[in-house]
């Protein structure tokens, strides 16, 4: 006999492996993770959620390496010269969501400086344009047919 997949309340699974429920929900919305509702609940696929967990960008060694400036705010325009990226690039980051806004002073938009850090870091390594960068969770895309799959 097959085995079943096991679904988990999403607050549940929340909770068991440390992401947002919002996160979660984001993930069933993309078709990324099997979700049912229960008895007015939704319930997701654990197996699921766990392999999301595994492919967090915070749990990256590119991204722990800029610890230190995690909770730094940068102002967006500030971000762009020092880190050597377009401004319309970091925009576009921060609209996908791999570059959290912390808050905004005046008509400036203030940006989580580690998540800039770790963005134009994987930027840097992967010039070049028209090139996927960035897998919809935020982590490095890895071409199956490159030099980098390897």
């Amino acid at each position: 006999m097959a085995t079943l997949p096991v679904f988990i309340p999403l607050s549940e699974a929340a909770r068991k492996y440390g992401l947002d429920e919002a996160y979660l929900r984001q993930m069933v919305e993309r078709g990324k993770i099997r979700a049912a509702m229960v008895a007015g609940e939704m319930v997701v696929s654990e197996e699921e959620v766990r392999k999301a967990v595994v492919t967090r960008k915070e749990d990256l060694p590119e991204y722990k390496k800029y610890e230190h400036l995690r909770g730094n705010s940068i102002w967006i325009l500030k971000a762009a010269e020092n880190y050597e990226v377009p401004f319309s690039t970091l925009r576009g980051w921060v609209k996908k969501g791999y570059i959290r806004i912390i808050g905004q002073r005046g008509k400036k938009v203030l940006l989580d400086e580690q998540d800039v850090a770790y963005c134009s870091g994987i930027y840097h390594q992967r010039r070049g344009q028209g090139k996927w960068i960035f897998e919809e969770n935020g982590i490095p895309y890895k071409p199956k047919t490159d030099i980098l799959s390897l």
